[in-house]
C-alpha cells in the first residue's frame, strides 16, 4: 500500500507540474523562436525568447492546436498598452496559426509613410537615423548598411539596409492606421514582409511583448564545433 502511494504522489505532482507549465504557458511566459532575419540584427535566425503574455492582457486560447476549429475566448486587462517601437510577437494576420515578430511603428489613428527608408509619422519625420558601418551579409549575400535609429519617444535600435539598391519597401504610403489595429515593421527593412505587404496587424492578434533571449545559436555552424556555435554573448539579453 505503501509503495502504491507513493507512486501516486509521483503521478500527481507530475500531472501538477504539467498542468501548472500550461498555465503559465497560456497566460505568463511563452517560449519562441527566431526562424527568419526578418529583425536582423535585434534579433537572430536561431533566438530563442521567451515573452511577455500578460503585460498586454493575456488571451485564452482561440483555437483548438494544430486545426482550424475556433474557440471562444476573451483577453485580461491589459498592464499597459503597445507603444511605438515596441517589439511584438502576434498571430499572422493572413494565417492565425503561424506567429510573427515585428516592432511596432504606428499606433491606431496615426498616418504612417515611408520614404526612402525613412519612417514618417503624422507627416513628421519619426526617426534619427545614423550610420554605423557597412559589412557583407553571409546568409543574404549582400553588401548590408548598419544605421542606429533613434525614434521621438526616445527609443533605439538598429535597423539594415542593402548597399547599392534602392527596392520599392523603402516607399510605402501614407495611410492611416484604423482604430484596433497596429501598424509593423521589420528591423531588416529591405527583407522583411511586414504591414508594408500584407496589411495592418489587429491588436486581437496580440500574443505577447518580446522580453529576453534565453538561448541562442548559429545553424550553419556544425554541431561538434558546440562552443562556438553557442551566441554566448546574446544569451539573457533584454530585447529592445
Amino acid at each position: 500500500m505503501k509503495k502504491k502511494n507513493i507512486f501516486r504522489e509521483y503521478i500527481e505532482a507530475f500531472a501538477f507540474a504539467i498542468i501548472a507549465a500550461l498555465i503559465l504557458r497560456a497566460f505568463v511566459i511563452q517560449a519562441f523562436r527566431i526562424p527568419t532575419g526578418s529583425m536582423k540584427d535585434t534579433l537572430l535566425i536561431g533566438d530563442f525568447l521567451l515573452v511577455n503574455k500578460f503585460v498586454y492582457g493575456a488571451k485564452t486560447p482561440d483555437r483548438i492546436s494544430f486545426t482550424d476549429i475556433k474557440l471562444p475566448s476573451f483577453r485580461f486587462p491589459a498592464f499597459k498598452q503597445p507603444k511605438r517601437g515596441d517589439i511584438i510577437v502576434f498571430k499572422y494576420p493572413k494565417d492565425e496559426k503561424l506567429d510573427y515578430i515585428k516592432r511596432c511603428m504606428a499606433l491606431s489613428g496615426d498616418t504612417i509613410e515611408v520614404r526612402q527608408g525613412t519612417v514618417y509619422l503624422n507627416h513628421k519625420s519619426f526617426e534619427k537615423i545614423e550610420f554605423l558601418k557597412k559589412e557583407f551579409d553571409t546568409e543574404d549575400n549582400i553588401y548590408t548598411n548598419y544605421y542606429k535609429v533613434t525614434n521621438a519617444e526616445g527609443t533605439q535600435y538598429i535597423i539594415r539596409r542593402y548597399d547599392g539598391i534602392n527596392p520599392s519597401s523603402r516607399y510605402f504610403g501614407p495611410v492611416v492606421v484604423p482604430e484596433g489595429y497596429l501598424f509593423m515593421m521589420g528591423d531588416n527593412r529591405d527583407n522583411s514582409a511586414d504591414s508594408r505587404s500584407w496589411g495592418f496587424m489587429p491588436k486581437e492578434n496580440i500574443v505577447g511583448e518580446a522580453l529576453v533571449i534565453y538561448w541562442s545559436w548559429d545553424k550553419n555552424k556544425p554541431i561538434w564545433k558546440l562552443f562556438s556555435k553557442i551566441r554566448w554573448e546574446r544569451i539573457f539579453n533584454i530585447i529592445r
